[in-house]
Order: structure tokens, then sequence, then C-alpha cells
């Protein structure tokens, strides 16, 4: 790590990521959606928030727990599902499993995964999938039913792109997976080969011959027909579409712009949070995702109404920095600022994170 010094702060891991992976896929994780507007903007919604600590609280015995649709986790930081991971590290989803695991968090593992659903399910701990519904429905309901089957605990169905968003980057460098890495879960076309034209991507080309366009809510609906795991709805952010998301039987609703990665110029994670908290009204749980890059961003975060927040980008400069030792320290350290910022915010449980605390 660093020369034999542990990484301070998760700037320092992405840093150390970008020196040892390939251009073509530094890029594909750092990037977003034509200007990048969005992306920059789910980073400055929060340091535009203001923090009103409260004093003379005792703090000295904290706790950062707090649970998950009912399911008990050591810090509320959960791994957001990240695609190809094994461009980051040989391991891939299973090193990130292992080192969620040892973080006492979930990890939600993308249907876009390079290693297969079974290996990932074998590490234990608390594991969600992440879906997205293909065209062909019998193979989404293979892949529900082969993640029920590995233990993961909850689906989560990606609504917010029923078709790629334009990443330049990505067309820039027509991006594809090298020889070796597949999409491990996906058999039927399960490679993202270069794509045959220049301003092309493969995982566009991908997403444009095999996601399914027509999604609606009766497709909610169908998912919770095919299994018995709870239901949560990714890529929520409206307060309308939230209360949709309840009366179609949703456990919970992430929001999320999918990092800045589908519609440029689309509102901020935590700018839309407080609409989305609110029509919700405890009804269902709310998470979040989008820019979460210190202790004080899940602070606020919670403060305006979220149950915990994901990140998924941090995780995988961790793993190209340092595999899972990385991916743990990127956990460990987001897990420590937390404690001190709490400590600090005059918080002694995450119970004691209320809204006065941000302005």
């Amino acid at each position: 790590m660093g020369d034999g010094v542990p990484f301070l702060n998760l700037a320092e891991i992405e840093a150390a990521a970008r020196e040892r992976l390939t251009a073509l896929a530094y890029e594909y994780y750092v990037g977003g959606a034509n200007d990048e507007v969005t992306l920059r903007e789910n980073r400055s919604a929060f340091e535009q928030l203001a923090l009103r600590y409260r004093v003379l609280v005792d703090v000295r015995q904290r706790s950062t727990r707090t649970t998950v649709l009912g399911e008990p986790v050591a810090f509320p930081v959960l791994v957001a599902p990240t695609a190809f991971q094994r461009l980051a590290c040989d391991a891939g989803e299973v090193a990130t499993a292992r080192a969620a695991a040892a973080a006492g968090t979930v990890m939600i593992l993308s249907t876009a995964s390079t290693c297969p659903i079974e290996d990932v399910g074998a590490v234990g701990g608390r594991l969600w999938f992440q879906l997205y519904v293909y065209t062909d429905r019998g193979l989404t309901q293979a892949l529900v039913e082969r993640a029920e089957a590995c233990g993961m605990q909850a689906i989560v169905l990606t609504v917010d792109a029923p078709v790629l968003g334009r990443r330049e980057r990505d067309l820039r460098n027509r991006f594809h997976l090298p020889d070796g890495v597949r999409l491990a879960n996906v058999p039927s076309s399960g490679s993202v080969p270069m794509p045959t034209g220049h301003g092309q991507s493969g995982l566009a080309n991908h997403f444009a011959s095999g996601i399914e366009a027509g999604l609606t809510w009766r497709d909610v609906e169908w998912l919770r027909s095919i299994t018995r795991l709870p239901v949560l709805i990714k890529g929520i952010v409206r307060g309308d579409d939230a209360a949709r998301a309840v009366e179609h039987g949703a456990a919970g609703v992430i929001v999320s712009n999918h990092g800045g990665r589908q519609l440029d110029t689309a509102i901020a994670s935590v700018r839309a949070l407080p609409e989305v908290a609110e029509a919700i009204d405890g009804r269902a749980e709310v998470l979040l995702d989008g820019g979460v890059r210190r202790g004080t961003d899940v602070i606020k975060a919670i403060a305006l109404g979220a149950r915990a927040v994901l990140v998924g980008r941090p995780v995988v400069w961790g793993l190209a920095a340092d595999g899972e030792s990385g991916a743990r320290r990127v956990l460990e350290l987001l897990h420590a600022e937390v404690d001190l910022a709490m400590a600090l915010c005059g918080c002694a449980s995450v119970t004691d994170i209320t809204r006065d605390l941000v302005v």
C-alpha cells in the first residue's frame, strides 16, 4: 500500500489505482455520460451541504451499527453493484465479497459480474443481487433463481438504464473486455468484444442487443412473482416514482442516477433524497448511492432520510490498488470516518443522526 504506508483516504487509493489500471479500464470505471455534469454534481452536492454539529454530548461510547432490511450491518455503508471487477484484479467480485464480509456489511453483486454467482455466493456474508432484465425473460428468471439458490438475500432491480447512456470515454476507447474476462453469468452472450467500428462501445452494443428497453411497473410485479426475496428498485430520483415503487411491493428504493453514467444533467442523488424519503414515509427502506467519498457524506445522507449508502467506484479503486486488502482498506477508512464524524456531530448512535444536523 503506497510503498508500505497505508492509504489515508479514498482519493489516495484512486490515485494508486489509476497507476495500476489500463487506460481502458480506468476510464470505464471513472467516466460518466456526455459532459459528466451529473458525475461532478454527485460530489459537489455533498460538499455544498453543511453540518450543524451538537456539542457537550457524551460520545465516549459510540455504535455505528444499524440494520438494512432488518439485517444487522456494522456501519451504514454497503458495496454498490459494479460491473467487470476482474478488470481491477484477477479475483474480481470474489475479492469484493470477502472484503464486504470482513467489514460486516452487504455486497450487491452486479448482473455484469465477471465471476459466477455461485463463486461469489460461496464466500458467504450478506449478499444481494442486482438485476438487469434481458429481453430473454427465461435468462432473466434463471439469473434470479441462481441468485436465490446461492444465498443472495435481496434482488436489486436497476430501472434507470432502459438504454445505455452515452459514455464518450468508452466510445473513444472502443471499450471491450480483454481475453479471459467475460460476463460470467450470461453464457449466451458473455463476451463483450471490441466493436468493429470507431466511436462504438462493446458494452453499448451488448445493451442494445440484449437488455429490455420496454420495462414498466408491470415487470416489477412479474419479478416479485418469481422470487421469494425482497425486491429493491434502484435508480429512483422522484417522489412519485418512489411512491409507485412502494405501491408495487418494493421493500426499498435506492436513490441513484447510476453514478452519473446514464442521463447527464440529471439531479444529484443527495439532492433527490429528501423528496424520495418524504414520499416513502417509512413504508420501505431508502438507500442512496452517488458521490459518497467521506464519512461526513454518510452522515449527511442519513440525516436527509437514507437508511444507508452504497459505494461503488471506491471499492474498485481498492481492488486495483491492492486486491482484496485494498477493498477492505476502503471500507475500513469509511467505517472509521463515519465513527469520527458521528463523535464530532454529537451522535452516539446512528439513530442520533437527525435532519437538523444538515443545512
